[in-house]
């Protein structure tokens, strides 16, 4: 006799099948891209490269930012391609200056899927055409703007979104929210989860199509993934889990600044793009809040929403120089659980923990499949 032990369900985009529910998040300017991508495919999860800052520490990026750009990302994606069989997508935020060149590449390189948020992509599906058809999923803040997207999509393109990430204020990074909205509870991942899902259902049966929810922003542990499904999520985004690990593609100074933070060291700024985002507090930032200038130059004009000259620093710049590790001349980007972050492992490994948590977490409230055979 054999107690099986509670699997996590399959994530179903389309006619994509993840053998695990979990998408690897898309973390810019070179934190994730073919090497942390291709191992997270490898393991049945969805393997993202960020689109953001992709190419810029490239040599000839300064004398044509726009072919480098192209350049850079097809190669990465053709570098993940041949290093797995699995599902590998890209980030691509709305409010990059080089959006559409960015979408039409990761289409003609033949990325899986285009993820994509930090605005609402409202034209995305017009880049989409040919033979290749990547699905196409935005990442949103509330079950308003998944009706925008639904709404705008349909009547425009005759298209209906793949899929949604529902990222919460917990988040890493660039954050969708007014930083008066992040500690407030009508903003909670759990809160907006059931939102959404409820708001697509209305489409799900109005369209005979499956639309799955993926929840994100703060999800840390197996069991989180367990209340989130359970909430009503097909799957989960997960970015902080993958920076400490062998194959992630920023420098070990970078993945050790998750392992020596404190939790009171995870703090919001205010980024010169016009959004709060949260990062392990440092020399750097403490700097910057008292108003010292580090000379500021843009080299990229990578973000339109970025105030330019009235900025302290070039946040493309800084957040380059702590990706190779030179983290006094810049800073991490960091979730809010980070500072639970003990050691380095392999994607193997976080993935194999995190399996074993949801099990144990399902078996906790549902009943053991018996094998008797």
């Amino acid at each position: 006799m054999k107690i099986n032990s509670v699997k996590m369900p399959e994530l179903i985009i389309g006619d994509l099948v993840a053998k695990i529910p979990i998408i690897q998040g898309g973390m810019g300017v070179g934190v994730s891209l073919s090497s942390l991508a291709s191992a997270v495919g490898n393991v049945g999860g969805i393997g993202i490269i960020s689109t953001a800052g992709v190419g810029f520490d490239l040599p000839e990026y300064k004398i044509n930012p726009v072919q480098t750009s192209i350049k850079a990302l097809k190669n990465e994606i053709k570098k993940a391609k041949e290093l797995t069989q699995g599902i590998i997508g890209v980030n691509i935020m709305v409010a990059l200056s080089n959006f559409s060149n960015m979408v039409r590449t990761s289409v003609e390189a033949g990325a899986d899927i285009i993820f994509s948020g930090a605005g609402l992509p409202l034209d995305l599906p017009k880049y989409v055409t040919g033979d290749k058809k990547p699905k196409l999923v935005p990442i949103i803040s509330s079950s308003r703007a998944a009706r925008l997207i639904i709404k705008r999509w349909t009547s425009t393109y005759d298209y209906l979104p793949d899929g949604f990430v529902v990222e919460g204020p917990m988040a890493g990074g660039h954050l969708g929210f007014k930083r008066e909205q992040i500690n407030e509870t009508d903003y909670l991942l759990e809160k907006l989860i059931p939102e959404v899902v409820r708001e697509v259902g209305v489409f799900e049966e109005k369209y005979k199509r499956t639309i799955p929810v993926i929840a994100g922003g703060g999800i840390y542990t197996g069991e989180d993934i367990y209340k989130f499904i359970e909430l009503g999520a097909s799957g989960v985004q997960m970015g902080t889990r993958f920076v400490p690990t062998y194959e992630c593609d920023a420098a070990i100074e970078f993945k050790k600044a998750y392992i020596n933070c404190k939790k009171e060291d995870i703090v919001i700024i205010d980024s010169p793009v016009g959004l709060p985002g949260r990062a392990i507090k440092n020399s750097f930032i403490e700097s910057a809040e008292k108003g010292m200038n580090h000379p500021f130059n843009c080299p990229y004009h990578c973000i339109k929403t970025c105030k330019g000259n009235n900025s302290l620093y070039c946040i493309a710049k800084v957040l380059l120089n702590a990706k190779k590790g030179n983290i006094n001349s810049g800073f991490v980007f960091a979730g809010q659980n980070a500072y639970r972050v003990k050691e380095i492992v392999s994607v193997q490994e976080l993935i194999g923990s995190l399996i074993n948590e949801y099990s144990k977490a399902a078996e906790k409230t549902k009943p053991a499949v018996i094998d008797l055979q």
